[in-house]
């Protein structure tokens, strides 16, 4: 889309690629940088010329020669083994191809096609490097691109591979053709993420990381922050955060908000613009999942892109399902609250997991639904995995109004039960003052700040704390 980079970020000690200082040539004696690839590059392709370069090789066209790509135009990305200097980046490139190999298929993802390898060089064959265009879109151009986006990085996050690195830079067109398929490239800084893992090593631009990358602590929330990012480029030809120094930039996104004041915001829909707001939500808990903005009242109605199963979904019926009945009753009157768009989510999440006739789920529909969609990632991820902790789960079969968390009583209880739901048997603060605090006395309900510290999860040890 032909907006100028943001540098690299400088990578931390920690960082898996980084080379570190005390890197010399001692260091890689007994490294093995055999990745099992064929070693026949030249046998299938010619190289016909240099078109970029970056920080291990440099990327080139070439054309193949035999087999079903012969004749056809493809981009090669050469990795010079000597850079590989640390297990760590050997790694880093082992992680990538295995990625784009199980990744490829996608119509908004660049095709990986094969790679190669001799004793200096590392061969990644992917489909031939696309179209740039200008930086300032429409708003009804930019909901075409968007959704394009979307659909990518939502497949991304379901295989349990969070990009890390995604920018206007790494969307390109397939052709000059207005109606040309978007394809995202650069997955270079890509990394495995199970659903209740967090990620530490600080990757990617400077302009589009998120608040939780730089507290070290993040996970596929972190991309929506960046999809916020070229949104709000895209609709306004400037970026929502800036600052002289990397310094200066980065407390910017820890402490600032973007503004949505000046030209062309208030000539924009309110939809968009919450649509934006909502991508650079600071904390990413309310941040929205990649199947949420395909769902967004900004998108609806202009797309035609099939929802995809969203792993929030799983995480919070996990929680749901583990709850005491206290907290499950607590959640359901919070439920009462959702809007509209919400719940639009939830009933086509629901209908992904193809209840039976009578409009019910079981456990198992989890697993099943997600395996229409499982690729090697998916298995190498760990997704699978949590996946089929969740369908194990011993609970009875939910319906859609449970789904999106049931009404369970009017949260009445008698001071016993308040005691063994919130296992304060133990606690050395006075029963008689917890409950004081959190039930009311007039009908025995809980009060609003028995109903926050519910939801929060508070226990004996929390209230010791409080």
């Amino acid at each position: 889309m032909g907006i100028c980079n943001g540098k690299p970020i400088q990578r931390s000690k920690e960082s898996r690629s980084q080379v570190s200082a005390e890197t010399d040539e001692t260091s890689e004696v007994g490294l093995n940088k055999s990745f099992g690839f064929s070693r026949h590059f030249s046998t299938h392709y010619e190289i016909d010329g240099q078109v970029g370069r970056g920080d291990l090789g440099y990327t080139c066209s070439a054309k193949g020669k035999k087999g079903s790509l012969k004749g056809q135009e493809v981009a090669v990305k050469v990795i010079h083994k000597a850079k590989l200097t640390n297990a760590l980046m050997v790694e880093d490139v082992s992680r990538e191809v295995k990625i784009m190999r199980a990744l490829t298929g996608h119509k908004n993802l660049v095709q990986f096609y094969d790679a190669f390898e001799d004793d200096e060089n590392v061969y990644i064959v992917m489909e031939q490097k696309i179209i740039e265009r200008g930086c300032k879109y429409a708003e009804d151009d930019a909901k075409h691109v968007m959704v394009q986006i979307l659909s990518v990085v939502a497949y991304c996050h379901l295989q349990g591979v969070v990009h890390r690195d995604l920018k206007p830079e790494h969307f390109l067109f397939s052709t000059k053709d207005e109606t040309s398929p978007l394809k995202a490239v650069g997955v270079g800084f890509s990394a495995y993420v199970k659903p209740d893992e967090r990620l530490n090593d600080i990757v990617g631009s400077s302009l589009h990381v998120a608040p939780e990358v730089l507290h070290r602590a993040y996970g596929t929330e972190s991309d929506m922050w960046m999809v916020g990012v070229m949104t709000y480029v895209l609709l306004s030809g400037s970026r929502p955060f800036w600052a002289p120094t990397e310094y200066e930039l980065f407390r910017a996104v820890l402490k600032t908000e973007p503004s949505f004041e000046e030209a062309p915001w208030p000539s924009l829909s309110p939809d968009v613009v919450d649509f934006v707001k909502r991508l650079l939500h600071k904390d990413y808990r309310k941040r929205l999942t990649a199947a949420q903005a395909l769902c967004h009242p900004w998108l609806v109605g202009s797309h035609e892109v099939k929802i995809p199963c969203d792993m929030i979904i799983y995480k919070l019926v996990k929680v749901y399902v583990m709850s005491t009945s206290l907290r499950k009753s607590a959640l359901a009157a919070l439920a009462k609250t959702l809007t509209i768009q919400q719940l639009a989510h939830l009933r086509e999440q629901f209908t992904l997991l193809e209840p039976s006739k009578d409009g019910y789920i079981s456990m198992q529909n989890f697993k099943t639904a997600i395996l229409k969609s499982s690729t090697n990632a998916m298995k190498d991820s760990g997704v699978l995995d949590y996946v089929h902790m969740i369908s194990c789960l011993q609970y009875k079969k939910l319906d859609f109004e449970e789904f999106s968390t049931r009404e369970e009583g009017n949260l009445k209880h008698t001071d016993c039960e308040w005691i063994c739901e919130l296992r304060l048997g133990s606690s050395s603060v006075p029963m008689h003052a917890v409950l004081q605090d959190w039930i009311r006395q007039s009908d025995g309900k809980l009060s609003f700040l028995g109903f926050v510290r519910l939801l929060h999860g508070a226990s004996s040890q929390t209230l010791q704390k409080a």
